[in-house]
């Protein structure tokens, strides 16, 4: 049967019409796929480059690597140097640095040698500042420095910027960028003041300040983390366990930053970002534990693995 001219005109209409939404809807797809690739392209560049200012900053002449040791003070005088009768030994510079006087929770540093520098400057005498107060006060001589940390009670933090840990140092292991574990998930807001005892490797307690707790689900179950904050911060701290630890990561957690804090009842946390406590690189680190709400049953295979010098320098990997 011959079909009508109208009828066949209206049908090459439709068809025309059909094809254009057909058209149309792939290039919508493809664009779509485009978008995604230029994202996860942008994500594992920007991974990847924060990795690389991690590994600088593990680089530096006084970063973790170079803890060589952790004296605590008593009340009154505490004399150093590297004479065995001295109350803190250490191990180089003067034999007499001088003293550190801890009285009533006040401290200062009398200099018995010329070649001590303090803060950088020839001072005879000051008032040593602790990290819980800001930038700590610096004494050095040569290669080594110490300066005073607060963690219940005062001590002096060593640090020797030729250690070998430093020297050896080739960087941290990774799990390869995986974009999935780039998590939006939902954010609970905690009542004003609500907190959360935090233990560290020694055993001392402190009370931290809980911002909110994030949700999210992963493996059909829902997970939670608390994040943590400090006055002024512009994201949360993360300190968690899970079951990759002592199995391919460090055995007592690891530590993460959001990239931002979060708006609208979300946040995005990055697991690729994931990195280890300063306790994997040396003894003598006062690090925080995750609490027992921060302990997830999962694998979460991104970010830093366990640090193991040996294993890196055997494989070549970009810098992280």
């Amino acid at each position: 049967m011959i079909m009508p001219i109208c009828s066949l005109s209206r049908y090459v209409k439709v068809s025309l019409l059909f094809a254009a939404i057909a058209l149309f809807s792939m290039q919508i797809i493809a664009g779509q796929r485009i978008t995604t690739a230029t994202q996860n392209e942008d994500h594992h560049v920007a991974v990847e480059a924060w990795r690389a200012a991690r590994h600088q900053g593990l680089s530096k002449v006084d970063g973790w690597l170079t803890l060589i040791g952790l004296e605590w003070l008593k009340e009154g005088k505490n004399r150093v140097g590297s004479a065995a009768d001295n109350d803190i030994r250490l191990t180089g510079g003067p034999v007499n640095w001088g003293s550190v006087f801890l009285e009533n929770d006040q401290l200062h540093f009398v200099r018995a040698d010329n070649g001590i520098r303090i803060n950088g400057k020839t001072l005879d005498k000051t008032r040593l500042v602790p990290d819980t107060e800001g930038e700590p006060t610096v004494v050095a001589s040569d290669t080594l420095s110490f300066h005073v940390i607060h963690r219940g009670s005062f001590g002096l933090r060593i640090k020797d910027s030729q250690a070998k840990a430093l020297q050896d140092f080739q960087g941290v292991l990774n799990y390869p960028v995986d974009t999935s574990w780039r998590i939006d998930g939902r954010f609970i807001r905690a009542a004003e003041g609500t907190s959360v005892e935090i233990v560290n490797v020694l055993g001392q307690v402190s009370e931290s300040e809980v911002y909110g707790t994030m949700e999210f689900e992963m493996d059909g179950k829902t997970h939670s983390l608390l994040g943590l904050t400090t006055a002024g911060a512009e994201n949360l701290w993360f300190i968690f366990a899970d079951r990759t630890n002592g199995r391919g990561t460090y055995g007592a957690g690891r530590y993460l930053y959001s990239d931002s804090m979060p708006a609208n009842g979300r946040l995005m946390l990055d697991f690729n970002k994931a990195y280890n406590p300063p306790c994997a690189f040396n003894d003598y680190s006062t690090c925080p534990v995750p609490p027992q709400r921060n302990r997830l049953d999962l694998k979460i295979t991104a970010g830093e693995k366990d640090y193991h010098p040996e294993a890196v320098i055997k494989q070549v990997i970009p810098l992280g």
